[in-house]
């Protein structure tokens, strides 16, 4: 009598990614760079090899699949809170200045953020001195695309933890910017550097980490 076949179960990480990975589908992201949902579900694959083990606290994000320089407003409409689809009211010229930070060596292609945190224990502080704070332990403020990464993966993601502020992303001026809840809708907003809010936290990440170019 011949062994049946071993069947691989797939962990609990490889099920959350597939998982996001359906949910940035129905953003209509395989359109918006014109690609067949097959093929952009085979861009993101190689990533299933970077994703980190399992959390011993628990608390953060694990991990969250981001595709840069994805069309913001478009992606931002099709994440719906209790009042609605997401929007900013952001003029798109403005909303093209704001550009990742330099120094966070952001990759330019898709990518995993590691251990991800809102930021709930820098509620009421300001973003410009939570930054340097950030450094300090080792971590890297979120850009825009992040952002919006984590939003399209969790779309209660802003009250199930807190509404957060994105400084890996900025314009060249004192402005910040956030993911809040507006009339129970998710909205892209920005906020100054230097005001606190008791609402909003500034979201960061532990690492990124992407394949080689023409990996």
């Amino acid at each position: 009598m011949s062994a049946l076949p071993l069947v691989a179960v797939p962990t609990e990480a490889e099920l959350e990614f597939d998982r996001q990975v359906d949910a940035l589908v129905t953003t209509g992201l395989p359109e918006h760079f014109d690609l067949s949902v097959s093929c952009f579900r085979a861009r993101l694959e190689p990533l299933r090899d970077l994703l980190p083990p399992p959390a011993e606290d628990g608390t953060g994000i694990p991990f969250v699949v981001v595709v840069p320089d994805l069309p913001v407003a478009p992606v931002l409409e099709t994440v719906h809170g209790t009042g609605g689809a997401g929007f900013t009211t952001m003029e798109p010229d403005d909303l093209a200045r704001f550009r990742p930070l330099p120094e966070l060596d952001v990759p330019s292609t898709p990518y995993l953020l590691h251990d991800v945190d809102p930021g709930p224990d820098t509620l009421n502080l300001t973003p410009a001195e939570v930054l340097p704070r950030l450094t300090a332990a080792g971590r890297s403020p979120l850009t825009i695309a992040e952002g919006l990464a984590v939003l399209v993966s969790d779309h209660g993601v802003l009250r199930t933890r807190n509404c957060f502020s994105l400084l890996g992303s900025r314009a060249g001026d004192k402005r910040v910017p956030a993911l809040w809840v507006s009339e129970r809708r998710p909205r892209l907003g920005w906020c100054y550097q230097g005001a606190p809010h008791t609402w909003l936290g500034s979201a960061s990440c532990r690492a990124r980490r992407g394949l080689p170019l023409g990996g």
